[in-house]
């Protein structure tokens, strides 16, 4: 399939403020599917913002074991599946998530980096790792929306990796994530710049 000049322009084209590009295979897989532009927005946005989370998380708690790529490639990827259910990038369901993770299946990307599709919406499941719980994050905070629930469970692997206190721990996340959100009125202006259909 052709990608539109608008999924083009969604993958490509600069921001203001600038917006990091998806990696090549995401960037790629989107164009051979004709991805609504939309989608290709808010994948790009979301991803950017999960690149300032992971560096963020490098400097502030070294000690952290969090699988970088892991979690850049689960941000680029979370929504894939609403190339599928299209409905889903303007309203409610959840459809796109079994959906997505069966469609990066299909495509060859490993059992590991597939689950984000899946999982990004559902960080209090059993056996959720710290990456899915930062593509969770960075699925939300794009947009400045802020999940305590969500965030304290971020606060308590910070708090396990780093030895500090609890307190100490949620006040430098929730100066990350305020300063992050300070930007979300551009990025949902990018995302909105696109048409729901390629």
């Amino acid at each position: 399939m052709t990608p539109s000049d608008s999924l083009l322009r969604a993958l490509y084209a600069p921001a203001d403020p600038p917006l990091r590009p998806l990696p090549s295979p995401v960037a790629e897989l989107l164009r051979s599917l004709g991805a609504p532009p939309r989608l290709a927005a808010h994948l790009r946005a979301v991803h950017d913002v999960a690149v300032h989370v992971v560096d963020w998380l490098e400097q502030h708690v070294p000690g952290l074991d969090v699988n970088r790529a892991a979690v850049l490639f689960g941000a680029a990827t979370h929504d894939i599946g609403k190339t599928v259910h299209v409905a889903e990038l303007s309203g409610p369901g959840s459809a796109h998530e079994e959906a997505g993770r069966e469609l990066l299946l299909a495509h060859g990307f490993s059992p590991a980096v597939a689950r984000f599709a899946g999982t990004h919406a559902s960080w209090t499941a059993p056996g959720v790792t710290v990456e899915d719980l930062l593509v969770s994050t960075a699925d939300k905070v794009w947009k400045n929306k802020r999940v305590p629930e969500l965030e304290d469970l971020v606060v308590t692997r910070l708090t396990q990796a780093s030895g500090r206190e609890r307190w100490e721990e949620y006040l430098a996340l929730d100066d990350l994530l305020g300063g992050i959100g300070d930007g979300a009125d551009h990025r949902l202006a990018f995302q909105a710049a696109f048409p729901v259909s390629a």
